[in-house]
């Protein structure tokens, strides 16, 4: 949607074209409301029913077979590992909302850990799968505790949403200072117009600090929560950015509503920063002397 109104090109692609790894056509890869471990997003206990819901359920399935898979959690494991490769060739990802912390639980989980209960899948979870996360192959997070309650809007202890503390009217986060000279590439993530930019929710909202690994740059931040809400790290010769919560201009952005119109919000910061992200690839850092 921002791309569209700032009039940059883009081209779509979902499972099929990653796994027959046309992702090093592209130079930057975004992903936003995206469920990595194959529970359909967990809207399970809200919307079992709906028929939107089981619509997109059978359409997964549906693709996970044609792409050779028992299940939709293995295809979009399948998926994950061939955008960490994508990255460390040299590629940058951007995610937001559940694209961020699904991602890293599945590559957390990439050693064939069953995370998924039978309503998703068909079979029972691992009884031990916990014990079976290997945090080594993450991007961002570790140490983090999967929800096992497949009726509980949420993947994992990652996520402040329902640990907030923090009202509407107070929700804003800040942007870190760094210097154009020593830090460019952080330097250009959080150009903005303000270093205070309105905060807003998604199904993943924002990052406990505890659980984010200490190679992992924090952008920006909710101190009322101690919270990160934007976070940048590199990996192997790729780069990638994590940004909390789902629309900069629509707080409490929830099933069915309408799509934010981008020229009510020319001036956006929370949109700033995802335009930031486009521009990025374009930095290059510059050789330090020793």
């Amino acid at each position: 949607m921002v791309l569209t109104y700032a009039e940059i090109p883009y081209e779509t692609i979902y499972d099929e074209e990653v796994l027959e790894d046309k992702l090093v056509l592209f130079d930057w890869l975004h992903l936003h409301h995206e469920d990595f471990t194959g529970q359909y997003g967990k809207f399970y206990a809200a919307y079992k029913a709906a028929p939107w819901y089981l619509e997109s359920k059978k359409e997964s399935e549906e693709l996970a077979k044609k792409l050779g898979f028992d299940k939709v959690s293995e295809s979009k494991r399948a998926v994950a590992l061939k955008i960490r490769n994508y990255v460390i060739g040299g590629g940058f990802m951007f995610a937001m909302c559940s694209a961020t912390d699904s991602f890293d639980i599945a590559l957390a989980a990439s050693d064939d850990v069953d995370i998924c209960e039978a309503m998703f899948d068909g079979d029972p979870s691992d009884a031990n799968y916990q014990s079976r996360l290997d945090f080594s192959k993450t991007f961002a997070f570790t140490d983090f505790t999967l929800e096992r309650n497949p009726l509980q809007y949420e993947f994992s202890s990652i996520d402040m949403t329902q640990k907030r503390n923090i009202i509407k009217e107070s929700d804003y986060f800040s942007l870190m200072d760094f210097s154009a000279k020593w830090d460019p590439v952080p330097t250009m993530l959080c150009q903005n117009h303000t270093s205070l930019v309105k905060g807003f929710m998604g199904q993943t909202t924002s990052f406990e600090r505890d659980e984010i690994k200490p190679t992992v740059l924090v952008l920006g931040e909710n101190k009322i929560n101690s919270e990160a809400r934007y976070i940048h790290g590199i990996k192997g010769k790729g780069f990638f950015t994590f940004y909390g919560g789902h629309d900069p201009e629509d707080y409490q952005h929830r099933v069915g509503d309408p799509k934010t119109e981008l020229e009510l919000h020319p001036s956006s910061p929370g949109y700033r920063l995802i335009l930031n992200n486009v521009l990025f690839p374009a930095a290059k850092k510059k050789k330090q002397k020793t």
